[in-house]
């Protein structure tokens, strides 16, 4: 006897349980998910607020770049500014030679391209490398484009 009466609470257990589920069922379809988890986002949703991965994602934009000018002088000579290119734009002798008879011949020659951040401290070096020297080369910073 004991055997049915626990049968016929697990059965009303149930029949009080249905109703519950339904709405669950429901509400569960209304919010995305389902009884065994959240559904994935396949795609924008229609509803206002409701952010899908896609939209929180962030686009990272490219910084923008600079380049560093040499500017010629009568006085600073030529293998000092040979051995700057060098040391601190990583040029090889020859690559060196070539920007150096460009600020030689045309006046301005391009050390190389940078953000922001290593263009200035680019220049910044070659300035103190030429007062060290007592050199009146001049470096300057300017946005490429």
């Amino acid at each position: 006897m004991q055997l049915s009466v626990f049968l016929d609470s697990v059965e009303g257990l149930r029949r009080l349980a249905a109703p519950v589920s339904a709405e669950y069922s429901s509400a569960a379809a209304l919010n995305g998910s389902s009884p065994s988890g959240p559904k994935a986002a396949s795609g924008p949703s229609d509803r206002p607020g409701d952010a899908t991965l896609l939209e929180s994602e962030t686009l990272t934009k490219r910084p923008s770049l600079y380049k560093v000018l040499l500017l010629n002088d009568d006085y600073t000579p030529m293998e000092f500014v040979v051995r700057v290119l060098m040391g601190v734009f990583g040029k090889s002798e020859a690559e060196a030679t070539q920007v150096m008879l460009m600020v030689h011949n045309e006046g301005v020659g391009v050390c190389g391209i940078y953000t922001l951040e290593l263009a200035e401290a680019k220049a910044d070096q070659v300035m103190q490398l030429a007062r060290k020297q007592e050199h009146p080369l001049l470096c300057r910073v300017e946005k490429e484009g």
